[in-house]
């Protein structure tokens, strides 16, 4: 056989395999097979040297005639198979934009949150400024400051977190007071919100992390009377403007005198229901006037200064407002229960 009949051969064997290829990769194997270096017309024209010099330009043309035929061929089913991959790709892809779209679902404030943002503006609105802290603190902040030295039942370690004998998780946002009188004069008037730490089991009422928001006030002449106005603005402002305030004393080492704070029962006005136990009130905080050992160690004279300070619980004020009663549900991350809020 001469060289053009196999030239003729390989282009009419190239053109049945191309037109059979279904895919692209075939084609890259036909391109390689046909035209690479080892391919079947590279190995035709090797044996160009034993032509005479009259065949060897007519030969060459046709060689170059059948590449250019080959090249021609790939690109065309080529671009046929990329079309046709394209409109599969579509069909099995398609989207009917006529159908309505799916929503997406707004998220919103943990009710957690939402009460101590609510809290923050209210005490914002009466001229305090947010004052933050160490969620890992010194003893001497959280306990000796506070008038709890060495042996005080609340120093237990079984009652907090302890990391190191003089380091501890917090347990209550009152060490931020201390460091704020330590570093700013008189007058003082702040509220401390953040998350505090005690090491107590999981169950409806209690939970080994919670939140806080202390309020601490310290000026000249500053009396029981003005803790006791302050109390009655956040009572009505969080729990109704009908609510009335009930102070029963009490002891807490920080403050002198102390007082627990009940709240008018929100479900029935303070006639007794089952939400108040029958009793009417609701204890909400805790309070007092600063004790003058507290003002002493920060640096601040009690004969020239006194002050209050409060401690509200955002659980317990979020489980009043919405009326949950398991604070474990707070904590889950259950989207049907937090969605309600």
């Amino acid at each position: 056989m001469g060289m053009k009949e196999m030239l003729e051969d390989i282009r009419c064997k190239f053109e049945e395999k191309v037109s059979e290829s279904q895919e692209l990769s075939q084609l890259e194997e036909l391109r390689v097979a046909f035209l690479g270096k080892k391919g079947e017309l590279t190995g035709v024209l090797r044996g160009m040297g034993q032509l005479s010099a009259e065949e060897r330009p007519v030969v060459g043309q046709m060689a170059n005639e059948v590449r250019a035929f080959m090249e021609g061929k790939l690109a065309a089913r080529k671009e046929e198979l990329a079309a046709k991959a394209l409109d599969e790709k579509l069909a099995k892809e398609a989207l009917d934009v006529t159908m309505p779209g799916k929503t997406r679902a707004k998220g919103s404030l943990h009710p957690i949150n939402q009460i101590s943002d609510e809290m923050k503006d209210l005490f914002i609105g009466m001229g305090y400024e947010i004052a933050d802290g160490p969620e890992i603190e010194y003893d001497y902040y959280n306990f000796e400051a506070l008038n709890l030295p060495e042996g005080h039942p609340a120093r237990d370690t079984q009652d907090t977190f302890y990391i190191t004998e003089k380091m501890l998780l917090r347990t209550q946002t009152s060490s931020v007071q201390i460091h704020v009188m330590e570093n700013k004069k008189p007058p003082i008037r702040i509220i401390c919100p953040g998350k505090v730490y005690r090491a107590d089991n999981m169950d409806a009422t209690h939970s080994p992390i919670f939140h806080q928001i202390e309020g601490l006030v310290v000026d000249k002449g500053v009396t029981m009377g003005d803790l006791k106005g302050t109390l009655e603005v956040y009572a009505r402002h969080m729990f109704g403007p009908e609510t009335k305030i009930r102070l029963r004393p009490h002891h807490f080492p920080f403050t002198e005198p102390s007082a627990e704070v009940d709240v008018s029962c929100w479900a029935c006005g303070g006639k007794g229901c089952r939400v108040c136990k029958g009793e009417g009130w609701i204890e909400v905080l805790g309070c007092g006037m600063v004790h003058p050992d507290v003002l002493k160690r920060c640096g601040i004279d009690p004969k020239e200064y006194s002050g209050f300070a409060f401690g509200i619980g955002i659980e317990r004020t979020a489980m009043a407002r919405f009326g949950v009663t398991d604070l474990r549900q707070f904590f889950e991350g259950d989207a049907r229960f937090l969605s309600q809020f």
